[in-house]
């Protein structure tokens, strides 16, 4: 089989019964207990039931969402057995990579999302903060102009705008106060942006609005035992692989307030000599990234029993 990455979805990909395709497997009902024992709560449940409206909750959304990425990677140890050379998560799965490479136990690691989405949540008041898709227009001009617009609001003001999701490099999302979302997507637009998207969320994720939720998440990562990973993570925040447990909280903390450098992690799974991505969850959107990003490389997506048959396939072909 040659060698491949997984890489772990955040949110957006949530959907109510997103497990269904795994039937009763028994891998993924001990991670949706093991979760839900961490919880006191049945995530399962919630997953299979809904309603949309819950899942999409935030502190819902990112426990659920690493059950989901846990759970595939569990079922593809289990059935092929062949662990991928290095792992790499989007934002919130990025916690579901140290869960696949041994850092966190899912009991640890599901209790630790909810904090980070409650915390996250507390630091900007629903409705006070936003963020935007902005397609079409290279990332650092994106980065220029919503520093001109934050500088419109003056030195003291509490509005800001950053560009904070490197997706893809047709695709940069933005985040910050409302206000300033809003005035940067106007000249975003006007400045030859494609489209400016507002995103459904509840808060300003990555951006320095965060910094009180990483100060709240320091502490429960301190308290959190890590151990040292044994597959490479390529981290968020610096696009870096680190083995000191000391180092991977830090990046952790840091991820909560700064950008996810997603261009930058494929290019240095690329650079590993890995040229097939299996995005392990819900969802395509990594895949589908993935070709914009690096046209040589391939996106598999590994979210059922059926796909894990077509990834298995695919990887023993080449």
């Amino acid at each position: 089989m040659k060698p491949f990455a997984f890489v772990f979805p955040g949110q957006g990909s949530q959907s109510v019964g997103m497990l269904d395709g795994w039937g009763d497997h028994p891998q993924v009902l001990a991670a949706v207990a093991e979760a839900s024992d961490a919880l006191n709560e049945d995530i399962g449940a919630l997953i299979k039931n809904g309603p949309k409206e819950a899942l999409a909750l935030t502190t819902n959304t990112q426990p659920v969402m690493l059950v989901a990425g846990v759970a595939a990677y569990r079922v593809w140890m289990t059935e092929v057995g062949v662990a991928p050379a290095a792992v790499a998560g989007h934002s919130l799965g990025e916690y579901s990579a140290l869960v696949a490479s041994g850092v966190l136990t899912l009991a640890q690691a599901a209790p630790l999302v909810r904090f980070r989405a409650a915390a996250m949540q507390e630091a900007v008041p629903v409705g006070m903060g936003a963020m935007a898709a902005i397609l079409g227009m290279d990332a650092l001009k994106v980065i220029a102009i919503c520093a001109e617009v934050t500088e419109t609001f003056g030195e003291n003001s509490a509005e800001v705008v950053e560009a904070v999701n490197f997706n893809d490099p047709g695709q940069t999302v933005i985040a910050g106060s409302k206000a300033a979302v809003e005035q940067a997507c106007v000249a975003l637009k006007a400045q030859g942006a494609k489209r400016a998207l507002p995103l459904p969320v509840s808060a300003p994720f990555h951006s320095s609005l965060m910094k009180p939720a990483a100060v709240k998440l320091k502490d429960q990562l301190d308290a959190t035992e890590f151990a040292v990973p044994q597959i490479p993570v390529i981290n968020n925040i610096d696009v870096s692989v680190e083995q000191d447990p000391v180092r991977i909280r830090d990046a952790l903390v840091r991820q909560a307030f700064g950008p996810v450098r997603w261009v930058e992690c494929v290019q240095a799974l690329q650079a590993r000599g890995l040229s097939t991505l299996v995005e392990c969850g819900p969802g395509k959107v990594l895949a589908g990234m993935t070709k914009r990003i690096a046209a040589d490389m391939q996106g598999l997506a590994l979210f059922d029993a059926a796909s894990l048959a077509e990834v298995k396939t695919s990887l023993l072909e080449a």
